[in-house]
């Protein structure tokens, strides 16, 4: 994995005739208030904090943790094609837990630093991670314009993969008028093979179906 892919996509991108603004969470300024001082093991704050400063570290501090698992997913990608010999020591050394970092490594490569949305957090895109690229972009842009937070996001993925799997469950109806006799034949054979009626007629018309599609196309 080269440099390359680990820059920041520009702020403003040209698509087709349409200008996109963008601002990337590269470029946000992520440094926190001058008169905090964040410590391995706490946050010490002045007596006197302005309740607005407050608030705004609050923002900073959060964005900082959501772009932190990003970094880490970018920075074990950058390591497994850079150094797949020794990435695996390196990890060892640290007191980071493998699985988690190969999880945050997953979403990272799934959804390249071009096309994640910096108003949206890392749980966002990992609710979408599996699907298509053009279905990431299609259900990253709902929630963004619509702010959902993730478990709306979530909710909504599960009810169009639940429309989906009725959809594609959706079957037809075919009413036949036989006479007596052939009911009765159809059965029996229905029974000697072991199958209900109504699956032995569907495969013997599907026998039919394809041998006659197979001598058209001849």
């Amino acid at each position: 994995m080269s440099m390359e892919r680990l820059r920041p996509a520009p702020a403003i991108t040209t698509e087709g005739s349409h200008t996109r603004i963008r601002p990337n969470a590269m470029q946000t300024g992520l440094g926190l208030d001058s008169r905090a001082k964040p410590r391995r093991l706490g946050l010490a704050l002045p007596e006197k904090y302005p309740f607005d400063a407050w608030r705004q570290l609050g923002r900073q501090i959060n964005l900082i943790a959501d772009s932190s698992v990003w970094w880490l997913g970018d920075w074990l990608v950058f390591g497994e094609e850079s150094f797949p010999g020794r990435y695996k020591k390196a990890i060892e050394q640290t007191s980071l837990e493998y699985q988690t970092l190969r999880n945050y490594a997953w979403v990272a490569r799934r959804i390249p630093i071009s096309r994640r949305r910096d108003k949206l957090s890392f749980q966002h895109h990992a609710e979408v991670a599996s699907l298509p690229p053009h279905e990431q972009d299609l259900w990253l842009d709902r929630a963004e314009q619509n702010n959902w937070p993730r478990n709306r996001l979530r909710s909504e993925l599960r009810s169009a993969r639940a429309g989906e799997a009725k959809q594609s469950l959706a079957t037809a109806s075919i009413v036949l008028k036989v006479p007596p006799e052939k009911e009765r034949l159809w059965k029996t054979a229905a029974v000697s093979a072991n199958q209900p009626i109504d699956e032995w007629i569907t495969m013997a018309l599907d026998s039919v179906a394809a041998l006659s599609v197979h001598q058209l196309d001849e």
